[in-house]
């Protein structure tokens, strides 16, 4: 496609910009108008983008290259598609014994603060293992949106969208202990403990994956790609909810209460149920389990029964509640999708 400029990120950052000969008018037009008139509709990264160092800082240089409403477009190896190139290449029980230790070196190795920097220097940053829910998150940590996706060549070949200035996010979750920022007791946020079970960025994913699958039974996203393998294997046995108690002792948490949500998923709530949440601190074990209910309006009118309850005696529903779900989780086997 010849009449299709390519354009890629040394050439968009070396000053390749349209100039403006009409210097008489630009004195009318306002200096952000001006800038973005400056910057380019098109940048196209044809290398995978698994080989750049600083990912984020690359994004957001895209970002600033980009009018608004410019477009993005890149590729990236995941490691599902890498991980079958490694067990193609090598004849058993080699494959076997590679994948090990590419596992500790690409994915466990940049997790750990000890052997974070040392991963970077033997790599320089070349290869880096990313999936599609880091990928994507990140984006759209960077101010990006998704127009399209194509699986083509063993690669996602994607198009993003600049819609807003990036977050320059300086904490980003990495590690296994993360820190989920939910609506606490009278809407002060507080930071919930838990442990990884979705990849790394996905909590910038957060609408954009609802808007697309929308919600199962249970009141959980279906199909969300953002859980890894073992995630799935953590929240089936609540592994993931452990560091919560923490959260408990901290005073910020109780035993029983509505489980703490998301802006996000907050905002899906009626006004009086939202009210009546932030009377009360949220709790490690829900109502949810004392009920079971299936969809998210059977969910909200279970909270509601329970937080109506609470308001008029405290200690007896928390009690009630308690052994309801107990019940429901060790002898008839309840869990949550």
């Amino acid at each position: 496609m010849e009449s299709l400029k390519k354009i890629n990120f040394v050439r968009s950052t070396l000053g390749f910009k349209r100039s403006n000969k009409n210097s008489r008018n630009s004195k009318n037009c306002s200096k952000n108008e001006s800038e973005n008139e400056n910057k380019r509709q098109l940048v196209i990264k044809e290398e995978r983008i698994n080989d750049i160092r600083y990912l984020n800082k690359y994004f957001e240089s895209i970002n600033n290259s980009l009018k608004n409403g410019g477009i993005f477009k890149g590729n990236v190896e995941t490691y599902s598609v890498r991980r079958n190139r490694i067990l193609k290449k090598f004849p058993r029980p080699f494959n076997r014994i590679y994948l090990f230790f590419d596992i500790l070196l690409v994915r466990v190795s940049p997790k750990l603060r000890i052997t974070k920097n040392l991963y970077f220097i033997i790599t320089k940053g070349k290869g880096r293992v990313l999936s599609k829910a880091e990928t994507y998150g990140r984006l759209y940590s960077c101010g990006f949106e998704i127009v399209e996706e194509e699986y083509k060549n063993n690669k996602i070949y994607f198009t993003f969208k600049k819609v807003k200035e990036p977050l320059f996010p300086k904490k980003p979750s990495y590690g296994f202990l993360i820190k989920l920022k939910r609506v606490g007791k009278d809407g002060k946020p507080i930071k919930v403990y838990k442990l990884r079970t979705m990849r790394p960025y996905s909590e910038y994913l957060q609408e954009y994956v609802f808007q697309k699958n929308n919600l199962q039974d249970g009141g959980k996203i279906k199909n969300d790609f953002r859980i890894s393998p073992y995630g799935k294997v953590f929240r089936k046995l609540w592994l993931d909810e452990l560091p919560m108690f923490y959260n408990f002792f901290k005073r910020e948490m109780k035993l029983v209460g509505v489980r703490p949500l998301s802006a996000h998923y907050f905002s899906l709530y009626s006004t009086e149920l939202q009210t009546l949440r932030i009377k009360t601190k949220p709790g490690l074990i829900p109502p949810f389990y004392a009920d079971m209910p299936v969809t998210l309006e059977e969910i909200m009118a279970s909270e509601m029964k329970y937080l109506k309850a609470y308001e008029k005696r405290p200690l007896y529903t928390d009690f009630s509640y308690f052994f309801k779900a107990i019940r429901n989780i060790l002898i008839k086997r309840k869990r949550s999708q």
